[in-house]
């Protein structure tokens, strides 16, 4: 026991140096890309060429994916431009906080009304998605150079 107090001390210090080490830009950089990556995937699987919606897609927003309120037809629009759209978005760190919040909207519809038990999925995304929100896309991202913060 007495040979892990002084890893345990020292923890704090290695933790200051990763810190340091790793920006973090680069751990947005990583959300950004991983998340986007997610969405993207899924939507090219809705879309013949660049932006066909299958039949199949139509199918599965009238039976799996139904949701209340939104016609299907519209549903499998929205989210296959959104699964194309803001993805794109993130990866060039565009817009990286709206884009973000409406995926994370997106998984939340999804979460509730679809796959209520994928939550361990859901909250894998969140977790991308989040410091995404909070922090935006970092110093390299569009929006940094598009739109610098005011000082």
């Amino acid at each position: 026991m007495s040979a892990f107090v002084p890893a345990v001390r020292k923890a704090p210090a290695a933790t200051g140096l990763l810190s340091r080490v790793i920006p973090e830009s680069a751990l947005l950089l990583v959300a950004r890309l991983g998340i986007a990556a997610v969405f993207f995937q899924s939507g090219r699987t809705k879309v013949e060429g660049l932006l066909t919606i299958k039949a199949s897609t139509y199918d599965l927003f009238e039976s799996e994916y139904a949701l209340p309120l939104i016609p299907s037809h519209v549903a499998a629009h929205l989210a296959t431009y959104a699964e194309h759209v803001f993805p794109i978005l993130l990866l060039l760190g565009l817009f990286t906080r709206t884009s973000a919040f409406a995926l994370l909207a997106m998984t939340t519809v999804i979460e509730v009304f679809v796959y209520p038990d994928a939550w361990p999925t859901h909250l894998s995304w969140a977790g991308l998605l989040l410091p995404l929100i909070a922090r935006g896309g970092g110093t390299w991202s569009l929006d940094q150079h598009l739109f610098p913060p005011r000082r």
